[in-house]
């Protein structure tokens, strides 16, 4: 009967903007929520009648869905804190809830969020207040990090960061800006050996030494251009790692220069890069002192023994300061002796369909059977954004348009509960005419 079908649709119209004010009502409570993705409710309307010219019509009312438009981009949000971190673009942070730490992570269900304000604990765990530990790929001790599968979880660990924790950064590559003075290879000259003391960093952070001894060859007539170079570690004692015979260019064009490098003992000198292949106590040193006909190396000019540029990479034990993520998702440790080491890699999370995935509380998400399966990217790369540290992702909530949906909720609501009033009275004059 039409005027039973009219109750239903009215009810059903109830029932419809009920769920769509529930769901604005949670819109407006979040709306300075950090990470909160926007609910939308859609009505679907349902046909009962549908031959045209049936003479009758049965009302098939409405039905509502909601759905959590995870794949909206909330505003990025500055902050003061190195860790608050945020995404911009597609692609999730992986995390996954404290509580679940003492089970088997690789049972666990992948759990997401695009932002969090994170902070160490007492063990030096990365998490929120809220309880969400942040993972990702350990890098090796050079800051490497190694090949990790992208279907699973399983090379993922929660990030520990020790606040007190020190470490030292070997000397592995060294150069070498020194003038020789031409005078002291002319036949007649004093000559004497000139010293020069290099620091550098052994493994253990320790304070090292490289000697080096430059003799110059004394002619008996005219001028030689050539010397001795002996290189000595303090590391071994002052043994001898290296002595070569180096003879420097006379000409107008090339004055100055090196003309050739010949290894007496010790490394070889590579000619194209103008190193020499040094070995320490600690292991393999490369020391630049410049290509053939190079003036940035080591030269002969004048009558100044001066050492112009001393290079080395390495430092001695140092201090943790500071701890930042890059916009590539490279966790990265600052020590007071300005040493950087890379310590993790934070990779991003895409799923085919990010609003089928499962929203869970603290604007966390899983995978579901609509979303599709996961994949860890690299930050910046394939269609994932970029990590963003000292920023928090805002609410996608417009309150503006969440109030004016609101009013149109209160006045459809009115309008269905108008339908049930007529219907009713209806009814009742039905009733009356047996009366």
């Amino acid at each position: 009967m039409s005027i039973s079908s009219s109750l239903n649709a009215g009810v059903a119209g109830l029932n419809a903007n009920a769920t769509r004010l529930a769901s604005i009502s949670d819109n407006i409570a979040n709306s300075g929520t950090y990470g909160y993705k926007r609910a939308a409710s859609d009505f679907e309307s349902m046909v009962i009648t549908s031959s045209s010219g049936a003479g009758t019509y049965s009302a098939g009312g409405v039905r509502a869905s909601t759905t959590r438009l995870i794949d909206e981009r909330g505003a990025l949000v500055g902050t003061a804190n190195a860790l608050d971190i945020a995404v911009s673009g597609r692609g999730m942070l992986p995390v996954m809830p404290a509580a679940s730490m003492g089970s088997n992570f690789a049972d666990q269900p992948l759990v997401m969020t695009t932002t969090g304000a994170f902070r160490t604990d007492a063990t030096g765990m990365l998490r929120t207040d809220s309880g969400l530990v942040l993972l990702g790929w350990p890098a090796n001790a050079d800051g490497t990090v190694p090949v990790n599968a992208r279907d699973t979880i399983q090379g993922l660990q929660p990030i520990v960061i020790n606040s007190n924790q020190t470490a030292g950064d070997p000397t592995t590559k060294m150069g070498l800006g020194v003038n020789l003075p031409a005078v002291q290879t002319a036949a007649g000259s004093a000559g004497g050996s000139l010293p020069l003391s290099v620091e550098y960093f052994g493994n253990l952070g320790t304070s090292e030494k490289l000697d080096i001894t430059f003799e110059p060859v004394i002619p008996a007539s005219g001028v030689s251009n050539q010397w001795s170079m002996v290189i000595r570690d303090s590391a071994q004692n002052g043994a001898v790692i290296g002595q070569y015979a180096l003879e420097f260019d006379d000409s107008r064009g090339s004055g100055g220069t090196l003309a050739s490098v010949t290894a007496v003992s010790g490394g070889a000198y590579n000619a194209a890069a103008g190193t020499l292949a040094l070995t320490v106590m600690g292991g393999p040193l490369t020391v630049t002192i410049g290509r053939l006909g190079d003036p940035n190396g080591l030269t002969q000019l004048s009558d100044n023994f001066a050492p112009v540029a001393i290079t080395k990479d390495g430092s001695p034990v140092g201090n943790l300061t500071a701890v930042e993520v890059d916009e590539n998702g490279f966790l990265t440790a600052s020590y007071d002796t300005g040493f950087v080491r890379r310590i993790y890699q934070i990779p991003l999370v895409d799923v085919p369909n990010p609003n089928g995935l499962r929203t869970m509380s603290n604007q966390t998400y899983q995978v579901s059977p609509q979303s599709g399966s996961f994949f860890l990217w690299d930050a910046g790369t394939g269609p994932t954004g970029k990590v963003v540290g000292y920023a928090r992702e805002g609410s996608t909530t417009d309150v503006a348009a969440e109030l004016t949906a609101l009013i149109q909720t209160q006045r459809a609501y009115s309008s269905n509960a108008k339908v049930i009033q007529t219907v009713d009275e209806m009814l009742q004059e039905t009733t009356n005419i047996k009366r």
